[in-house]
């Protein structure tokens, strides 16, 4: 991005970009300012789970103002809140992000992911072709009724725990303790890493 501005400067009458200036939109292309680090939780059970989780993945990285900072390793997970074997498996994974959209946004772009993948949402702990939760963001506390955080089944849902464990292993769940801790407290039944299955971060 630098030899953008340097190009023109053997011109007499082009003033010289300052490098601040320089500097700053060289970072805005890489980084972004003062960002807020977010966790998000990714489960799939209809069609093709890898390949959905992977959309989603991308989908969030091509949202201004959000970078996908680290993708977790797959998990394979016994439906939660139903009877065993009335659904497929679903395919978990936890991304993190750097992001300066406000959770409110980021919630509204959660669900827009969520409705490009035709989630259907006709009834609690049914199946689904993709499912998008804000686990936390920054050190946000909030019972806010539209968006809870950290979302307030986290601490209890070992399809979030290990694979955020696996990413991010020194991890803190605000107002819960750290990460390790929790997994350590709550079983892994039905919840099962996939070595074969991989997941990419967004170039």
């Amino acid at each position: 991005m630098t030899a953008f501005f340097t190009g023109g400067q053997s011109d007499p009458t082009v003033q010289p970009v300052p490098s601040s200036v320089v500097e700053r939109v060289d970072a805005a292309d890489t980084t972004l300012h003062n960002p807020k680090r977010a966790v998000i939780s990714l489960g799939s059970n209809l069609g093709n789970r890898l390949e959905t989780l992977q959309g989603a993945i991308d989908a969030l990285e091509d949202t201004p103002g959000v970078r996908v900072k680290a993708v977790s390793p797959v998990y394979e997970t016994e439906p939660w809140g139903v009877e065993p074997n009335s659904q497929p498996t679903y395919y978990n994974a936890v991304v993190v992000l750097k992001t300066t959209l406000p959770p409110s946004s980021l919630l509204e772009r959660a669900h827009a992911v969520e409705e490009a993948f035709n989630r259907v949402r006709d009834e609690r702990w049914g199946p689904r072709t993709i499912d998008v939760d804000i686990v936390t963001y920054a050190d946000v506390v909030s019972d806010d009724p539209v968006l809870t955080l950290p979302h307030p089944r986290a601490h209890e849902r070992a399809f979030v725990l290990a694979p955020w464990h696996d990413v991010d292993p020194e991890a803190q769940l605000p107002g819960r303790g750290p990460v390790a801790q929790l997994l350590g407290s709550v079983t892994q039944d039905g919840v099962a890493p996939r070595a074969d299955l991989e997941l990419r971060l967004p170039e």
